[in-house]
């Protein structure tokens, strides 16, 4: 049985667009962080994902887990992961929340909006949104018992990104 269910809100008040500014923010200097390494003759992508995803690990034990009611609960973690102002910058629709399930539906990406006003190329964004994924892995790796999945992503023009959190099966 699915505990919560609600429909994306588009959502246009300045505190939400504060916020998406700083993720676009963010994503630009990610971007061209990344370039810079690339330019230099480095791995650019396994650099990226190897700080971002110490970046999720970081977060999941110091803002989520020490924040989370219950851990062991995803719908516990629903609330520190996906707080109201998280949902609303984001256009998140929780499509499944239980114990064990938490599955969003993102409708809206500020880092790829961001990697689009910079005119980066259409077929870049792909990488640089499974390399920011790295972070949410991340969080998720720190969540003992459950694994992390994405299905459809905006960046690869699906239109939303999946974000499903399981627990292991046994």
């Amino acid at each position: 049985m699915k505990s919560i269910i609600n429909e994306p809100v588009i959502v246009n008040d300045e505190k939400t667009t504060l916020v998406r500014n700083a993720i676009e923010h963010r994503a630009t200097w990610f971007y061209l962080l990344l370039e810079e390494i690339r330019k230099r003759g480095m791995d650019m992508e396994d650099i990226g994902r190897s700080a971002i995803y110490e970046c999720g690990c970081f977060h999941g034990m110091e803002r989520i887990l020490k924040n989370c009611e219950n851990p062991e609960d995803l719908r516990s973690f629903l609330k520190v992961f996906a707080d109201e102002t998280g949902q609303k910058v984001f256009e998140m629709e929780i499509v499944e929340n239980t114990k064990d399930k938490l599955y969003i539906d993102f409708h809206y990406c500020p880092l790829v909006s961001a990697w689009q006003k910079l005119g980066v190329e259409v077929e870049d964004i792909p990488l640089l949104c499974d390399i920011a994924m790295d972070g949410d892995r991340g969080i998720c790796s720190k969540m003992d018992g459950y694994e992390f999945n994405l299905g459809k992503v905006i960046a690869q023009g699906d239109g939303i990104c999946e974000i499903r959190i399981d627990r292991k099966a046994e």
